[in-house]
């Protein structure tokens, strides 16, 4: 009678909970990916993320995020399946590279290969899907998904950035500006540290800055060592964290169109801009002066991607992945962090208040995501709901009170200090309190001596 009861309320494969929720995440992603194809043909006449990468399989892609979604997938692989994608990829490579060169195809600069990492991956998905089952055929399917993720997520990024500054001609610079008098504007006293460090000083920051993608692989790769023993990947690791803030942070570039100091202040920079776009120019050698800020018009080029800052978001969130690293790890960690931060303030390409709102937006992210896989419980809620209100706050203060706060200085400064020091002690006691706690060892009760 039993077994006839528990036969009725067993769910079907296909109605699990756990595959309803995959399979609604899967629908939702295809949309908007779609949504994204539409909106970069019909802003920029350029291919978006899914055609993009449909035509890495023949033409020239740009090779450094294949060959690190390559290398984020083999962590499933053993060493042996390793060293024979990788000798795969190099070899389909050459291949294409000979035939560009027989047929005189003209390819851009630094694109001459890439295809075969591609190649591999998607090899890797008919393997899973034909000659693995089970578990097995899961993880392989993950591992590629989490590579092809990564390629996915830096053509949409590059979208998204597209669509910001073909929508959004107007951008609230002054605004931010304005409320960047409460910290002391952080960015014009950077940039005039770092002309003065040059060329040294330019040149570390801007390996430092350009790099970060490749920092966030390595530190992937560090967390990821031990899935291929393990066959299983850890509850949370820093590639989630990247893409999440990748998809959100655009959307708010939406909201607050912000193109940073040296765009809006001064000569423009990577091809983009110019001093008859800018407000004044001023970047960063004279402050902008206190007075009723209001929208301005930019060009349809540069993005609006300053609010948040997501290279400040991207660092803090490899800081925080490597905190349970070894020594080594660490200190690479916090180095990228002081770096990053030194470099979107000193090459003018962040305010300081983008940077307060870069690390608030992280810590919240990572705080919901952390949530998620552990259980929702009371502490994580509230964290999460105390960090988006944070950031909410943060963003409207800068759009409605940025004269207050620049006439206000002694109050407003340490306002928002005080503001991210609350969210990172509520994140670092919360993750405390989720840490599991070790039990000492039990001591061995003395036993009386025998006379």
């Amino acid at each position: 009678m039993l077994s006839r009861i528990n036969a009725r309320i067993t769910f079907a494969p296909w109605r699990r909970p756990r595959v309803i929720l995959w399979a609604t995440a899967g629908v939702v992603a295809l949309g908007f990916l779609v949504a994204l194809e539409i909106a970069a043909r019909r802003y920029g006449g350029v291919p978006g993320p899914m055609a993009t990468l449909a035509e890495g399989v023949i033409s020239a892609p740009k090779p450094g995020p294949l060959y690190g979604g390559l290398a984020l997938m083999m962590v499933v692989l053993t060493w042996r399946q390793r060293f024979i994608a990788a000798g795969a990829a190099i070899g389909i490579d050459v291949v294409f590279v000979l035939v560009r060169w027989a047929v005189g195809a003209e390819v851009p600069d630094g694109q001459f290969f890439g295809n075969g990492a591609l190649w591999v991956m998607l090899g890797c998905a008919v393997i899973a899907v034909t000659r693995r089952t089970g578990r097995e055929r899961a993880l392989l399917l993950k591992g590629v998904g989490l590579g092809l993720l990564l390629v996915t997520g830096r053509k949409t990024g590059d979208t998204w950035l597209l669509i910001t500054a073909k929508t959004r001609p107007m951008v609230l610079d002054q605004y931010v500006a304005t409320a960047d008098h409460a910290l002391g504007n952080p960015s014009w006293l950077a940039g005039r540290i770092l002309k003065a460090t040059a060329p040294v000083g330019t040149h570390l920051l801007d390996l430092v800055y350009a790099q970060l993608a490749v920092a966030a692989i390595v530190v992937a790769l560090y967390q990821l060592r031990n899935v291929a023993a393990e066959r299983r990947f850890p509850r949370h690791h820093l590639v989630r964290t990247f893409l999440v803030i990748g998809l959100l942070g655009p959307a708010i570039y939406m909201i607050f169109p912000v193109v940073g100091p040296i765009f809006a202040y001064g000569p423009g920079t990577s091809g983009t801009g110019g001093v008859q776009w800018a407000v004044a120019d001023l970047w960063p050698h004279t402050l902008p002066s206190i007075s009723t800020p209001h929208p301005v018009p930019y060009d349809g080029i540069t993005p609006r991607n300053c609010m948040p800052s997501l290279h400040t978001a991207w660092a803090t969130a490899i800081f925080i992945h490597t905190r349970k690293g070894h020594r080594i790890v660490r200190y690479a960690g916090a180095f990228w962090l002081i770096a990053t931060l030194s470099a979107t303030l000193g090459f003018g390409y962040h305010y300081g208040a983008d940077l307060v709102a870069g690390v608030v937006f992280t810590l919240t992210i990572e705080a919901g995501l952390r949530s998620l896989d552990r259980g929702w419980d009371r502490p994580g809620i509230q964290l999460v709901a105390y960090g988006t209100t944070v950031f909410a706050a943060l963003l409207v203060s800068y759009r409605y009170l940025p004269v207050e706060m620049a006439e206000h200085p002694w109050l407003f400064g340490p306002l928002l200090i005080l503001a991210l020091a609350s969210v990172i002690y509520g994140y670092v006691r919360t993750t405390n309190l989720w840490e599991p706690k070790a039990t000492p060892a039990r001591q061995p009760e003395r036993q009386p001596e025998l006379v």
